[in-house]
C-alpha cells in the first residue's frame, strides 16, 4: 500500500519550519514572535499555550485535580503526581554517573552533583556567602535580616528553620524519636544521640593540636583550647570575676545570690552545687572509693587523694608568679596570692571586718555570735578558736 504523502502548505522562512496544519502552525508561531496570547483574569499573568493557563489558573482556585490512589495526596499538576508516586514505588530514576547516587527527581540530582563540581550558584548579597540550594541561602540570609518565621503555638517560641522548631516541639511532647542500640538511652536530637554513641565506642574525634588532648564532644574541645588560650568570655555581672566556661559562672553567681537548690535529704545541708552534694553524701554512706597506694588511705573525693598523694611525692606543682612560693594545693596559692594584692574577699557583714581567708571571716564571726565550738573534756571550758583549746589543755598536763 502506498503511503500518500501529505502537503505542508505552512513553511516559514525565517527557521525553516513546516507544518501541514494551520493550529501547529500558529503555535510555533507564537515561540517565535513570543505572542502570548492567553492571559490569566485575577493576576497579569500571560502565557502562549491555553493548557499553561488552565495550569496556572489552579494557583488561584486552589484546585487539585490529580490525586494519589495510595494515599490520599493531591496536587494541581500531573507531573508532581508523578514525582508523589515514586514514594510510594521507591523508584529512583535519575543516576550520578560518579558515584552511583540514585533519587526519584532531577532536581534533586541537580543538587547532589554540586557535591562533586564544587559549583555555589546561589549567593548572599550582604556578605557573599556561596552555597548549592536555595533553600540554604533563604535560612542564610534570616541571619541578617533576623526573620523568625516559624512560631511554636505552645509558648510562642520563634526561628528561622522548620526544622529547629520541629526540635522545639519535642520539649512540649517529650518525644525521643532517636534511640540508642547498645542500651536504652533515647533523646529528641539525632545529634545528641551520635555524642552518646561514642560513650559505647570511645570514639574522640575532636583533637587539641596544641598539646594532642581528645575527646568525644566539640563543646569539650572549645573549652579545652581556653587553658591555652587563657581565653575567659563569661563574666560576672556583679563583681569582677571572669571565668572559661558558662557552668562555673552560674556556679560563682550563686555566691551572690545564696542560693543553694541542691538538699541532702538525710540531714537537710544544701549546697549550690550537685557534685558537691553527691560528695556529702558519702559522710552518710562512709563510702570512700578513692585509696592512696603508698599509706592506705582513703576518701570520698578523688581531688582529695591527689592532693594527699602530694604529701607522699612532695610534689608542689602550683607556684607564685611574684616570689616563686609553691605549693601541693591550688587554693593556698590563690591564698597566697593575696599576700601580694592584698585582696580581702570575705567581708563581714555585722561590722564591715574584710579578710584574705575564709576560715578568718568565719572565727570573726563568732565574736559576734558568741559561738563557742570547741570544748574541753575535762572541765567543759570552751572557745571560739582551736588553739586556745590547744593552750587550755596544757593546763591539764595533757598536752606537752
Amino acid at each position: 500500500m502506498q503511503v500518500q504523502s501529505v502537503e505542508k502548505t505552512n513553511f516559514f522562512e525565517v527557521c525553516g519550519y513546516s507544518s501541514s496544519q494551520k493550529s501547529t502552525s500558529a503555535r510555533h508561531m507564537r515561540t517565535n514572535i513570543v505572542e502570548n496570547p492567553h492571559s490569566c483574569d485575577e493576576c497579569k499573568y500571560t502565557c502562549s499555550k491555553k493548557s499553561t493557563l488552565v495550569k496556572h489558573m489552579r494557583t488561584h482556585t486552589g484546585e487539585k485535580p490529580h490525586s494519589c490512589e495510595v494515599c490520599g495526596y493531591s496536587c494541581s499538576q500531573k507531573s508532581n503526581l508523578v514525582k508523589h508516586m515514586r514514594t510510594h514505588t521507591g523508584e529512583k530514576p535519575h543516576f550520578c554517573e560518579i558515584c552511583g547516587y540514585s533519587c526519584s527527581q532531577k532536581s534533586t540530582l541537580v543538587i547532589h552533583m554540586r557535591t562533586h563540581t564544587g559549583e555555589k550558584p546561589h549567593s548572599c548579597e550582604v556578605c557573599g556567602y556561596s552555597c548549592s540550594r536555595k533553600s540554604n541561602l533563604l535560612m542564610h540570609i534570616r541571619t541578617h535580616t533576623g526573620e523568625k518565621p516559624h512560631t511554636c503555638e505552645v509558648c510562642g517560641y520563634s526561628c528561622s528553620e522548620k526544622s529547629t522548631l520541629v526540635k522545639h516541639m519535642r520539649t512540649h511532647t517529650g518525644e525521643k524519636p532517636h534511640s540508642c542500640e547498645m542500651c536504652r538511652y533515647s533523646c529528641s536530637k539525632k545529634s545528641d544521640l551520635v555524642k552518646h554513641i561514642r560513650t559505647h565506642t570511645g570514639e574522640k574525634p575532636h583533637f587539641c593540636e596544641v598539646c594532642g588532648y581528645a575527646c568525644s564532644e566539640k563543646s569539650a574541645l572549645v573549652k579545652h583550647l581556653r587553658t591555652h588560650t587563657g581565653e575567659k568570655p563569661h563574666s560576672c555581672e556583679m563583681c569582677d570575676y571572669s571565668c572559661s566556661q558558662k557552668s562555673r559562672l552560674v556556679t560563682h553567681t550563686k555566691t551572690h545570690t545564696g542560693e543553694k537548690p541542691h538538699s541532702c535529704e538525710v540531714c537537710g545541708y544544701s549546697y549550690s552545687q550537685k557534685s558537691t552534694l553527691l560528695t556529702h553524701m558519702k559522710t552518710h554512706t562512709g563510702e570512700k572509693p578513692h585509696s592512696c597506694e603508698f599509706c592506705g588511705y582513703s576518701c570520698s573525693e578523688k581531688s582529695r587523694l591527689v592532693q594527699h598523694v602530694r604529701t607522699h611525692t612532695g610534689e608542689k606543682p602550683h607556684s607564685c608568679e611574684v616570689c616563686g612560693y609553691s605549693c601541693s594545693v591550688k587554693s593556698d596559692l590563690v591564698k597566697h596570692i593575696r599576700t601580694h594584692t592584698g585582696e580581702k574577699p570575705h567581708s563581714c557583714a555585722v561590722c564591715g571586718y574584710s579578710c584574705s581567708v575564709k576560715s578568718a571571716l568565719v572565727k570573726h564571726l563568732r565574736t559576734h555570735t558568741g559561738e563557742k565550738p570547741h570544748s574541753c573534756g575535762v572541765c567543759g571550758y570552751s572557745s571560739s578558736q582551736k588553739s586556745n583549746l590547744v593552750k587550755h589543755m596544757r593546763t591539764h598536763n595533757l598536752l606537752s
